[in-house]
């Protein structure tokens, strides 16, 4: 999953930040979902790797996931930001596993209720 999140990587659009992320989300199917940070001018329209290869399972159907793989450029095991900590939290199981890693292969594994243990969820909209 690294090895393919690595490879996404490479596809990353930074032009701004020239930081590039890259993430690899396997579903329950046995398939994997690629995804890369791609920045726009307008920041905020800007997404996340996790995101974009969630988003990608969720167009293909897949609506449940075995694992996340993410891996930058930075000199630290990349961890999902807040958005993508709140996506994950909503889409995936608590007890799947993140995997954070940094090119130089240092990694660290979280689950996904560690990521964001207090999540907002459709029952607070109640």
């Amino acid at each position: 999953m690294l090895r393919l999140a690595n490879d996404a990587m490479d596809r990353a659009y930074a032009p701004y930040s020239g930081y590039q992320s890259g993430a690899c989300l396997k579903g329950a199917s046995g398939a994997y979902y690629l995804g890369c940070n791609i920045e726009n001018a307008s920041l905020t329209a800007t997404i996340c790797a996790e995101r974009a290869a969630i988003y990608k399972a969720v167009t293909e159907g897949e609506r449940t996931y075995d694992a996340l793989a993410i891996i930058s450029t930075g000199m630290q095991p990349t961890v999902p930001c807040g958005l993508c900590r709140q996506v994950l939290s909503e889409m995936c199981d608590p007890g799947m596993p993140v995997i954070c890693a940094n090119r130089s292969g240092k990694y660290q594994v979280f689950y996904v209720s560690d990521l964001l243990p207090q999540p907002f969820s459709s029952e607070d909209m109640r």
